[in-house]
């Protein structure tokens, strides 16, 4: 078969496809730009117009990944209607859908080791991911008077963290458990709320 080399339509996109089902077979570091080369049917001479290496295909994956994640988390906030409970817990849920659907992504941009820092286009978008959920956190401490409200980057954070934790351990990890992994974000998220005065003991 001839390589379509230069001439291909869509070389970058082609070039992520590619690496979205290197990763779901091989994991983040498994695989060399030649082999996605390979895979989209071009030269390997033609990848480093668009990528100088595996890392910077990565994190063009990982860059989509988060424009779609922000855009999942955004749509499930809805503007903290119809509550800001309601509105918070779909954050949480959005976020285990989200590690679902798009596993290359989620790869990319959680387990591939890369510094947001590192690169400019990523920083932005990953931060606009985690507004979403910080705007969330917010509206559930609104009620309360200034000087008791937590810090929302402090219950996002919390939140973010104990959601990665339930995709790791029982979505991703095959850890076993009596209870599918939105029910424990949610009981969790509970938890964790009452315990800093956000939600009365029965909700």
């Amino acid at each position: 078969m001839t390589k379509r080399g230069y001439h291909h339509g869509n070389l970058r996109q082609a070039l992520v496809e590619a690496a979205l089902g290197l990763i779901a077979e091989k994991g983040p570091s498994g695989f060399t730009l030649s082999e996605a080369a390979k895979v989209a049917d071009v030269t390997p001479a033609a990848v480093y117009r668009h990528f100088a290496g595996r890392e910077d295909l990565l994190a063009e994956v990982a860059r989509q990944g988060y424009e779609i994640f922000a855009a999942l988390m955004e749509y499930a906030f809805d503007d903290g209607k119809p509550s800001a409970l309601a509105a918070f817990e779909a954050t949480g849920r959005a976020y285990l859908a989200f590690a679902r659907k798009y596993p290359g992504h989620y790869i990319a941009m959680f387990e591939s080791g890369l510094s947001p820092a590192a690169y400019p286009d990523l920083a932005p978008v990953a931060q606009k991911a985690r507004s979403v959920l910080e705007r969330a956190a917010d509206g559930l401490s609104r009620h309360l008077p200034p000087t008791r409200r937590p810090p929302g980057s402090m219950v996002s954070a919390h939140i973010w963290a104990m959601s990665h934790g339930v995709v790791e351990l029982y979505m991703r990890g095959g850890a076993k458990s009596p209870f599918p992994p939105e029910d424990l974000l949610e009981t969790g998220v509970g938890i964790y709320l009452r315990g800093l005065g956000l939600l009365p003991a029965d909700q």
